[in-house]
């Protein structure tokens, strides 16, 4: 921490220029992780039709995961050179457009991008130079990731959320001047088994009262996983904000987006931003309700 000492807001460069880096491998993993899901269930189940996870034409085949092949045009499946590739500014360089068949570039790739260069400057001004900012920062990138994931896909994938949940439980272990980095073991683990068993009695409760499934199983494990990096403290705040923006968003979608009330939304985009608040404001809201109350 003497460096940042010797060169004060140095914090905010690096996690900035960090965050803009992981955000263009954040696009990489929400666009990658359903085709390799549904890749495996279909080699574990030859009967199982995952057409809701479809593999595009230039993946049949061949090796795809996180690390091969390179990056390529969705459209004409051509690898996206290295200067085209710099966060935000290749996508600016190529006007929205493909350099080999100028086919349209989706604007979800510059503004993922965006977002977790944002995200990360917000927890570098937050937690200053420190161990709480060094693991806000993968916290963080998870949750967009499987924010944008469950946007494409209603789908919050075991291989994350459980290693986010896992995560949290081993970061409350240790300590840091003997003070606790974001939660103590016993918190965290009531919050993971909390955050696990609120959401599932919900969906329990509504699939008894209606006969249908309310919410998905990831919900309750993307919850685990906050209850786990913070504690079970803030599971109401995380459970009071997310249920607050999902009726809001979810009103607007059905009186002016057009659709039904049939139509799934998906919870994890909720849940992740709240998680997020609840992680650099959690304990200000809470003391703040409290003060309200009074």
């Amino acid at each position: 921490m003497e460096f940042f000492a010797a060169f004060p807001g140095a914090h905010f460069v690096i996690a900035g220029f960090v965050g803009l880096i992981v955000g263009s491998f954040l696009n990489v993993v929400a666009y990658r992780v359903p085709i390799m899901l549904g890749r495996s269930w279909r080699e574990q189940c030859a009967e199982l039709d995952a057409e809701d996870l479809p593999e595009p034409a230039h993946a049949v085949g061949k090796p795809f995961n996180l690390v091969t092949p390179n990056s390529t045009c969705p459209g004409c499946g051509s690898a996206i050179s290295a200067h085209h590739n710099i966060p935000v500014l290749g996508y600016l360089f190529l006007r929205g457009r493909c350099a080999s068949c100028a086919s349209r570039i989706s604007p979800r790739y510059p503004v993922v991008e965006a977002i977790a260069g944002i995200l990360s400057l917000t927890a570098a001004w937050v937690f200053g130079p420190s161990w709480q900012l060094v693991l806000a920062l993968p916290f963080t990138w998870t949750l967009l990731a499987l924010a944008v994931i469950d946007i494409d896909h209603t789908l919050l994938p075991d291989s994350m959320t459980l290693p986010l949940m896992w995560a949290g439980l081993v970061a409350s272990l240790f300590m840091v001047d003997g003070a606790v980095i974001f939660t103590d073991v016993t918190s965290s683990v009531i919050g993971a088994a909390a955050g696990y068993l609120a959401l599932w009695s919900v969906y329990q409760i509504f699939k008894l009262a209606t006969g249908k499934e309310g919410m998905g199983y990831g919900d309750f494990k993307l919850l685990a996983a906050i209850g786990a990096w913070m504690g079970w403290q803030v599971l109401p705040l995380v459970i009071m904000l997310s249920a607050a923006v999902g009726t809001i968003v979810g009103t607007a979608m059905i009186v002016f987006g057009g659709n039904s009330r049939e139509t799934p939304i998906p919870f994890g985009p909720y849940l992740a931003a709240a998680g997020w608040i609840a992680l650099l404001w959690g304990g200000d809201l809470t003391a703040w309700y409290a003060r309200f109350l009074s």
